[in-house]
C-alpha cells in the first residue's frame, strides 16, 4: 500500500474518530444540564448513565477486537456509526430516566466499538508493524474533538435544544462517518490472524516503518501473561488520572492557589499539549523505542504533580503543561506498546482485553477523585501521583521483554 494511500486512510479514519469521540465521550459537558432539566432529573444521573456506558464499552471490547482481527475494521466501524447515530436518536427522544440510560447502554456498545482501541486494531490489521506512525497520525486529528465538539455541541443545544443537538450529532454519524469509515480499505481476507504488513520497496524503507526491537517470535507463556499484566495495570493508571483530571482540573487548580479565571485559562493549555507531545512523538520521539517514549510520558504528570503541590499556584502551568502532554503520549502507547510487545497477530482482542480495567477505572475516576478533591483539597494529587509512579515502575518492568 502507497503511503499517499496510507495518509489518505489515516485522514479518513482520524476525521471519523473525531466525529465518535465529540458525539459521544465529550457530549455529557455540553448537555448534561439541560439534559438533567429536560428530563427531570439531577444532573449527576447523566453523568451515571455515561458512567454505565463506559462500563459497557469494557465489557464489548474485547468482542469488537476479535471481529475486527478476523473482518477488518471497516464493517465493524460502519456498524458503529449507525449505533452511535442509534444511541443518539435514542436519547433525542428519551421521555425519562429509563430511556436516558437505554440510550446510553447502547452508546456505550458504540463506544466499545468505535473508538481509539477499534481505529488502531484496524491499522494494526491493514499496515502490521508499520502501524505506529499512522497510530500517531489518527491521534494528532481526533485529539482535536472536544476543540470541535464542544463548540458544535453548544451551537447546536442554543439553536435546536439538547435534543436536537442529539439528533444533529446522529444525522453527522450517517451523512459523514459512515461514508469516511465505508472508505477504508478492505483488510485482506484472513481466519487465522491479521495479514502481514506490506514488504516495502528498500531495506530503508523497511527501518522507518518498522518500530525499533519489535518482537522476533512470540513471547513464551508466562511473559505474555505477565506483559498483559502490567500493560493492563498501566492502561487503567492512565485513563483513571486522565479522566479524573478532565472532570475536576480547573477546581484542581483553583485548590492549588489559582483564581477561577486562571485556572480555567490554564486548564485550557492541556489540549495543546497534547498535540504538541504528538507531534515530537510522530517526529523525534518515533526513532525510540515506545517503551522510553512511554516511560517519559508516565513521568510527566508526578513530576507536575509534586511541583504544583509543593509550590502552589506559581507552579499550576507547569503542571497543566507536563499532565498534557503526558497525556498525549500515553494515548498514542496504548496502541504501540502492544504491536511492538505481542506483534499484530490477534491484536484487536488483546487490546480490547487489556482495555477492560482501564474502561471501568475510567467509569468511577470522577467520582471517587472528586470525593477526595472535597476532603484532601489539592493534597488529592498524591493519589494520582502515586499511580503514576506505579506505572512508570511497570513500564521499567518491561523493559527485559522489550529488549530496551
Amino acid at each position: 500500500m502507497s503511503a499517499a494511500s496510507q495518509r489518505w486512510t489515516v485522514a479518513r479514519l482520524g476525521t471519523a474518530q473525531t466525529l465518535a469521540w465529540a458525539s459521544s465521550y465529550y457530549l455529557p459537558a455540553m448537555l448534561a444540564v439541560p439534559m438533567a432539566r429536560d428530563l427531570g432529573v439531577a444532573t449527576p444521573t447523566v453523568f451515571a448513565a455515561f458512567s454505565v456506558a463506559l462500563v459497557v464499552s469494557a465489557l464489548l471490547g474485547p468482542v469488537a477486537g476479535r471481529a475486527i482481527d478476523r473482518h477488518g475494521g471497516r464493517p465493524v466501524l460502519v456498524g458503529t456509526n449507525l449505533l452511535f447515530a442509534a444511541a443518539l436518536a435514542g436519547m433525542a427522544l428519551a421521555q425519562g430516566p429509563v430511556g436516558l440510560f437505554a440510550a446510553w447502554v447502547l452508546m456505550g456498545v458504540a463506544m466499545g466499538s468505535g473508538l481509539y482501541e477499534a481505529a488502531f486494531a484496524t491499522l494494526v490489521r491493514l499496515y502490521g508493524q508499520g502501524a505506529r506512525g499512522a497510530i500517531t497520525g489518527i491521534t494528532l486529528i481526533a485529539g482535536f474533538a472536544s476543540t470541535v465538539g464542544w463548540p458544535l455541541s453548544a451551537w447546536m443545544e442554543s439553536q435546536w435544544g439538547w435534543r436536537g443537538a442529539c439528533a444533529g450529532w446522529a444525522v453527522l454519524h450517517l451523512l459523514v462517518g459512515v461514508p469516511l469509515n465505508g472508505w477504508l480499505p478492505r483488510a485482506a481476507p484472513d481466519s487465522s490472524g491479521p495479514a502481514a504488513p506490506p514488504a516495502p520497496a528498500r531495506a530503508g524503507a523497511a527501518a522507518a516503518s518498522t518500530p525499533p526491537s519489535a518482537p522476533s517470535a512470540p513471547l513464551e507463556p508466562q511473559h505474555a501473561l505477565r506483559t498483559t499484566v502490567l500493560l493492563s495495570f498501566v492502561f487503567a493508571v492512565t485513563w483513571f488520572t486522565s479522566t479524573a483530571m478532565a472532570a475536576h482540573l480547573p477546581r484542581l487548580l483553583q485548590a492549588s492557589g489559582t483564581s477561577l479565571q486562571t485556572a480555567v485559562a490554564l486548564a485550557a493549555l492541556v489540549g495543546p499539549a497534547q498535540v504538541a507531545a504528538r507531534l515530537l512523538e510522530f517526529g523525534f520521539l518515533r526513532r525510540l523505542h515506545p517503551l522510553l517514549s512511554a516511560q517519559l510520558a508516565a513521568a510527566a504528570h508526578p513530576l507536575g504533580a509534586v511541583l504544583l503541590m509543593v509550590l502552589g499556584g506559581p507552579a499550576a502551568a507547569v503542571f497543566t503543561v507536563l499532565h498534557g502532554a503526558g497525556n498525549g503520549i500515553l494515548t498514542i502507547a496504548k496502541g504501540t506498546l502492544p504491536l511492538v510487545l505481542f506483534g499484530p497477530a490477534g491484536y484487536g482482542a488483546r487490546q480490547g482485553l487489556m482495555m477492560v480495567p482501564a474502561r471501568v477505572a475510567q467509569a468511577f475516576a470522577p467520582v471517587l477523585f472528586g470525593m477526595l478533591l472535597d476532603s484532601a483539597g489539592a493534597a488529592a494529587l498524591w493519589l494520582t501521583t502515586l499511580l503514576g509512579l506505579a506505572a512508570l515502575g511497570a513500564l521499567w518492568l518491561l523493559r527485559p521483554v522489550a529488549r530496551v
